[in-house]
């Protein structure tokens, strides 16, 4: 093995005082998530407005280079979409997670077992429905609801959002459903 060069070696008052490891920085602090690209795809999932590369390696806990490759590639994969050029921002294409989460939900339950989740999701859509006395959570006014019926602000909102929620996934289980004479998602809707 080669000898480092002078200025690379410690003099002898350097070597009198041994390190004070206290002072460094812990491995668990350098090393954030179990991979990077996960650290990334968590970061965009979170996004809920476009955003530049630096913004995404601040969420993911990595840096700039690292940011743009992973975008670049999330967006040939269709995860996320470039909306403006200079700087270069993005945004999560839903549609992609929407066609995901169907995917997962025909490779997780026969058309049986499909059909009466919806049919569950569709009776707590009813009873939400009733409950407000409205057609969709979008018509619900969440302070007159919670002034109205003596509840509090946060649990209108908490019931408006499941509602949401219940909502969505109606439609997802509804995209599930829909195959054609081949298996493959096609026209044919389950009301």
């Amino acid at each position: 093995m080669e000898e480092p060069r002078p200025e690379l070696k410690a003099d002898p008052d350097e070597r009198r005082n041994s390190p004070d490891f206290d002072e460094l920085v812990p491995p668990e602090e350098l090393v954030a998530g179990d991979r990077t690209r996960d650290d990334f795809f968590d970061a965009v999932l979170g996004l809920d407005s476009p955003a530049t590369a630096n913004e995404v390696a601040d969420r993911a806990g990595h840096g700039v280079d690292a940011a743009r490759e992973y975008l670049g590639w999330f967006e040939r994969l269709g995860v996320v979409a470039q909306v403006t050029d200079s700087p270069a921002t993005y945004e999560r294409n839903q549609e992609y997670l929407n066609w995901r989460r169907v995917q997962r939900l025909r490779d997780q339950y026969t058309e049986d077992e499909l059909i009466d989740l919806l049919e569950k999701t569709a009776k707590r859509d009813e009873a939400f429905a009733e409950e407000f006395g409205a057609e969709s959570p979008d018509a619900v006014t969440i302070t007159a609801h919670a002034a109205h019926t003596d509840r509090s602000i946060e649990e209108v909102w908490r019931d408006v959002s499941a509602w949401r929620t219940v909502r969505r996934r109606i439609s997802l289980l509804e995209r599930a459903l829909q195959t054609d004479s081949n298996g493959t998602a096609g026209q044919r809707t389950i009301a």
